[in-house]
């Protein structure tokens, strides 16, 4: 095991006791106490900023080679101790034993992989030159020019807890082959993961100040990692009310944001569509991280010849999965986060029936689970564009469903949101499926799939976020361009 201190901070390179003592990180599936995660002040969230700031000159100027060495070593670290980060992140955030190994750790590791390759990729791209007569500004001539990514500075990273290896990973592995420094907050629920991911990067030798972790079960440590004035940057994940609010105190202080927010996925089948392969890709809203994913495929707009269906076909889908214990292989659904995430999942369903949708399935809580935080896969038909369930994001194993009777109507159903992540089509006319993408307001879509490729742009329009990253553009999200010019 990488060796680290449970219960501290990780600040300047050392584990520091933290100053507001420790609040208990539980397990949503038996509803135990997996550890005690420490309890940052304002003041050591500060500290973490300055310590990242002295570092920054320093690791700014390190050689890509090193920085590269560095993230590989990490990768190494984390896959030598694989099972025990794999047990602990699903007992922090209630996914599957297979999404926890696989998607969680497995793709941490991944992303460490790939942005110390990331780390190598050339900085500057020259610019045509420019023949310029002579005037005010000088003498007559050929001036050539660079563009150069810099880091940005510091860069406070904010990750949600739906996946507690990939999305820290995500941020700090780019970050850092940039050449930033970064400020750590994880999400409040399952941090224990991410004071694992720093004890490897320590281990690998991540000189002291460039990563620095702070924890908290409130907002005070998060609040003060974004208005520190010794930090550059933010990116965050999670929900657009507090985008938001990371956004206005970013705008007072011009710093850079990158926001990959909520999400309320169309899922447009039309009526030619594989009706198999739209119902296994919808049906993992049902299951994926029980339905906490901001890309999920969420509110259906199925052609109305194809309506009853799809909707039957997707009912049959949700009552074959198992719902229980994330350690079973069996389990194919686990709990939501918390009690109160379940309890406001719960509330979102009460509210559909009171706006007249009829529930298909779901809708209970599983009845042979006594205990954890567990919400039944929910289908809502008979939905209409202007309910609440259909406009906002509920983050949990529930799918509504409204037809549509014509391709116009589909895409501008498809159109009338506040978000615009990822919405996916489903047709049998691959290329009337493009046509159809092309006219979609969202920052990616999939066509007759759910399917990722992991180095394509990853964000939203609207009020799903800001900025783009994944792949190379990562690299570019932390980053700033610089002009150099000179005479020929």
């Amino acid at each position: 095991m990488s060796d680290h201190s449970p219960g501290k901070l990780f600040i300047g390179g050392e584990w520091a006791e933290p100053a507001g003592g420790h609040y208990e990180v539980v397990d949503p599936a038996t509803e135990e106490v997996v550890g005690l995660a420490p309890e940052a002040s304002r003041a050591q969230a500060h500290e973490a900023a300055a310590a990242a700031k002295a570092a920054f000159p320093a690791w700014a100027r390190t050689r890509p080679e090193e920085r590269a060495a560095i993230l590989d070593r990490t990768a190494d670290i984390i896959q030598r101790d694989f099972p025990a980060h794999a047990e602990i992140a699903r007992r922090e955030s209630g996914a599957t034993t297979s999404t926890a190994r696989g998607m969680q750790v497995g793709v941490g590791i991944a992303r460490f992989r790939r942005y110390a390759r990331g780390a190598l990729e050339p900085v500057e791209v020259a610019v045509a030159p420019q023949v310029n007569e002579a005037g005010p500004m000088g003498r007559a001539g050929v001036f050539g020019a660079l563009a150069v990514r810099q880091p940005v500075g510091v860069v406070t990273c904010i990750t949600s807890y739906n996946n507690p290896w990939a999305n820290p990973a995500g941020k700090i592995a780019p970050a850092l082959a940039m050449g930033n420094t970064v400020v750590v907050k994880p999400a409040p629920q399952d941090p224990l993961s991410v004071l694992r991911m720093a004890a490897a990067l320590a281990e690998a030798g991540v000189p002291p100040g460039v990563v620095n972790v702070v924890t908290g079960s409130g907002a005070e440590a998060g609040e003060a990692a974004v208005d520190s004035r010794d930090v550059d940057m933010v990116s965050f994940t999670g929900s657009t009310a507090v985008g938001q609010r990371i956004a206005e105190v970013c705008g007072r202080g011009m710093k850079r944001q990158l926001m990959e927010l909520g999400g309320k996925g169309a899922a447009l089948v039309l009526e030619d569509a594989d009706l198999g392969s739209a119902v296994a890709g919808i049906g993992t809203t049902f299951s994926f991280y029980s339905g906490q994913i901001c890309t999920a495929p969420t509110r259906v707009l199925v052609h109305r010849s194809r309506y009853d269906e799809l909707i039957g076909a997707l009912a049959a889908y949700a009552n074959a999965l198992t719902v229980g214990d994330p350690a079973d292989r069996a389990t194919v659904v686990g709990p939501v986060i918390s009690a109160a995430h379940r309890d406001r999942v719960e509330a979102y369903v009460e509210l559909g029936r009171k706006e007249g949708a009829r529930v298909v399935t779901g809708g209970a809580r599983p009845a042979h689970l006594d205990r954890g935080f567990y919400v039944a896969p929910t289908l809502l038909a008979d939905c209409t564009p202007d309910m609440r369930v259909v406009r906002e994001e509920i983050f949990g194993p529930v799918v509504v469903v409204v037809p549509f009777d014509d391709e116009e109507e589909g895409v501008a159903l498809a159109n009338d949101s506040d978000y615009g992540l990822i919405d996916y089509v489903w047709s049998g006319d691959v290329a009337r499926a493009f046509r159809i993408a092309r006219r979609l307001r969202a920052g990616g879509v999939g066509v007759n799939t759910v399917g990722r490729n992991m180095e394509a742009p990853f964000g939203g329009f609207r009020k799903s976020g800001v900025g783009r990253d994944v792949g190379s553009y990562a690299l570019h999200a932390y980053s700033e361009t610089q002009a150099i010019v000179w005479p020929g």
